[in-house]
């Protein structure tokens, strides 16, 4: 075994490495970029150096430096995680030039999978399933057009050196060939410099299978089971859990075998996942699904725990022995399935908005009770802590959190309590948006393929799982609490609706909110009994009453008759939160209340939202328009302005374009106005909230 290896990566598998690592006692070494000084990564290790600025390509992508540090600090292999470098032939065989072990397949294997097209004719050769396609060099736009008539629409074009979903597309007829074919052709060659393409026939109702193999140096190859992974959006995974429901055993024996021989087929020694397509004629007839080769990756995937859960398997650890020469742990026969793993993605993206990925810093992030790191029925993986910034320059994932059970309903169950204990405040997050998926009927009823998302597109966007009236309960509740710490026992100086000489008028308090973009009003009822009355008026019913004092009236109307009645609640200080036991219109809940800023985050068993005190965002909104400015909401470039100083603009009009994160963000006027002067010009580079144009509004 190595007495000290280098971690060429950052965040959560970097944690992830150095944990197995010290478990078997041996140490680590960190690299970190300027972005990265104080990360998680850098105190999990034993040693860290600095390799370069916050961009990957001047730092986690300059392998010479990768190398220089492995050497100066005596490491004798490179991990390199996944992602990155973890993929890059070249560097496996810079490293061995350098006398470092590369914890990783052969040079010749990551390049025999690393082009879809040549790996496709490979596996061919080996005798695994292959999807009905064109697979060859010549790239004549005629011959392609009719290959693909050929094959039969719809057909998928697919970028040879593609990934991620850039450079494909799905052709529904002949005539609409030439031009997908050309566009992805233009996305393949901006992305990866090469714009050969692929064509397959594009399978119906897929589910995206996976394989999880390893091989070692003395002619050993197995597979550990397979993951499912078919719940995606924009051609990325959401959720994944092994094994595969609905699956007989002869097809995963099947599938694991025809992994193998691909493995074989070039060489493989280490951890490696072979993906498969699998056709289903229809969600409960698993004997008629057919499975197709579909790529491989040459490295350690995210979704490993899963595969870790049901086997028992520290698969990092095999990765180290394997790379050190050691013969793999057990063998075929000796693996066996153990229950059932669910892992969730945890992102810093807006599912309600295109999964617009965010930036910001952790405000508040509070993980489940009772979940570990590595190992257990409820594990959290991360590379972050509370108070760090999730930064443009890297992936958005913050977390990944996995559960295992005895049964795939037990895993299901206990996957949604996870995700409900899982607070994040401070920037957009998807795990409500993972809730939902998790208690889709296609997803609770394993009715799994990649068009799951927008098949329940109804039941997993724009929804309100708390519901004004808890919300606006929980806010007012918090307000008063957040009141009351700061008040003295001068009962003169009590803001709680207290006098000396009550009367009818004196007895109330209004209060205005903000919830899902409408204005909100409650009032608070003050009795002579110490019990408070909260009355909850809706938008609808606003805009209902025509004088707005009647809107302040004991009875509220018909419309709201389950937005009233009496408060209560009970606290006690947990951390920046209050943890309230709450009573609202007969209903009673659990909610963790948060505040930052002008926003109140209430998280519940049912869901979490988000309300707004309107005089708290009045108060900021005034300061921050103070001066007139607009400024960018995270890092990244200026990629043009859509008017010019001196030009008046409506509410909501574009005033400018930024990208950020591989995304286009648009600015928008507050208000009417007028634009006084642009502070920078497109292409400029510019930090978080620096202030891009002056702003006058009317």
């Amino acid at each position: 075994m190595f007495k000290k290896i280098l971690i060429a990566n950052r965040g959560e598998i970097a944690c992830r490495v150095a944990a197995t690592a010290r478990r078997l006692g041996v140490q680590t070494v960190a690299v970190y970029s300027d972005a990265d000084a104080q990360a998680k990564h850098v105190s999990a290790c034993d040693e860290a150096i600095h390799i370069g600025g916050s961009a990957p390509k001047d730092s986690y992508l300059q392998w010479a430096r990768i190398i220089a540090a492995a050497q100066a600090t005596g490491a004798q292999a490179i991990h390199p995680g996944y992602g990155f470098l973890s993929e890059n032939a070249d560097f496996a065989r810079a490293c061995a030039a350098a006398g470092v072990v590369f914890i990783g397949p052969p040079a010749a294997a990551i390049e025999a999978m690393g082009l879809k097209a040549e790996s496709k004719r490979l596996m061919e050769q080996a005798g695994v399933p292959l999807v009905p396609g064109y697979h060859g060099a010549a790239q004549d736009p005629a011959l392609l057009q009719r290959e693909a008539d050929r094959i039969g629409y719809p057909v998928l074009i697919k970028a040879s050196a593609g990934g991620g979903g850039k450079g494909m597309r799905a052709v529904e007829s002949s005539a609409d060939f030439a031009a997908a074919l050309a566009s992805c052709q233009r996305e393949a060659r901006s992305s990866f410099g090469d714009d050969a393409v692929l064509l397959e026939k594009y399978v119906q109702r897929p589910r995206h299978i996976e394989i999880q193999v390893f091989a070692d140096s003395h002619g050993h190859c197995v597979y550990l089971h397979e993951r499912d992974c078919s719940v995606q959006r924009r051609h990325q995974k959401v959720l994944e859990e092994a094994p595969a429901p609905g699956l007989t055993p002869a097809l995963r024996q099947q599938m694991g075998q025809a992994a193998v021989a691909a493995a074989q087929a070039v060489g493989y020694v280490g951890a490696g996942t072979v993906e498969f397509i699998v056709e289903q004629a229809d969600y409960a007839q698993p004997e008629a699904m057919r499975f197709y080769f579909m790529e491989m990756n040459t490295r350690l995937q995210v979704e490993h725990p899963v595969t870790e859960a049901i086997t028992g398997v520290d698969l990092v650890e095999w990765q180290l022995r394997v790379a050190a020469g050691e013969a793999l742990p057990l063998q075929q026969h000796e693996l066996r399935l153990q229950g059932h793993a669910i892992e969730a993605r945890i992102c810093a993206e807006n599912p309600d908005q295109q999964f617009l990925p965010a930036t910001g810093t952790l405000a508040v992030y509070r993980k489940p009770a009772h979940c570990a790191f590595e190992r257990g029925p409820l594990r959290f993986d991360d590379g972050v802590r509370e108070g760090d910034a999730i930064s443009p320059f890297y992936d958005s994932m913050i977390a990944k959190l996995i559960v295992h059970a005895d049964t795939r309903e037990q895993a299901l169950a206990r996957l949604d309590a996870a995700l409900a204990q899982t607070h994040i405040v401070g920037l957009a997050t998807n795990v409500q948006f993972l809730r939902h998926v998790v208690r889709s009927p296609s997803f609770a009823q394993a009715r799994l393929d990649t068009a799951l998302i927008p098949r329940e597109a109804a039941r997993l966007f724009d929804q309100d799982p708390v519901g004004l009236p808890l919300a606006v309960a929980a806010a007012t509740a918090q307000t008063l609490l957040d009141e009351r710490a700061l008040e003295t026992p001068d009962p003169f100086s009590r803001r709680d609706g207290w006098c000396s000489h009550p009367s009818a008028d004196a007895a109330r308090r209004r209060l205005a909110f903000e919830y899902r973009g409408q204005p909100v009003d409650a009032t608070l009822i003050y009795a002579r009994d110490a019990s408070v009355q909260l009355c909850v008026e809706p938008p609808a019913v606003q805009a209902a009453q025509a004088d707005a004092e009647a809107a302040a009236a004991v009875a509220p109307a018909a419309a709201a008759a389950d937005c009233a009645g009496p408060l209560r609640f009970h606290s006690l200080p947990a951390g920046s939160a209050w943890a309230l036991e709450l009573g609202f219109g007969g209903h009673s809940s659990r909610a963790s209340v948060y505040m930052l800023s002008e926003q109140v985050h209430v998280f519940t068993p049912q869901g979490a939202a988000q309300i707004v005190e309107i005089d708290r965002l009045a108060h900021a909104g005034d300061h921050a328009l103070e001066g007139g400015r607009l400024s960018a909401p995270m890092p990244g470039k200026v990629l043009s302005f859509c008017v010019s100083a001196g030009e008046a603009v409506k509410k909501g009009q574009p005033l400018a374009l930024m990208e950020a994160m591989k995304m286009e963000h648009t600015l928008s006027a507050p208000a009417d106005g007028t634009v006084a002067e642009l502070l920078y010009a497109p292409g400029d580079q510019v930090s978080e909230g620096a202030e891009l144009l002056r702003f006058v509004p009317a």
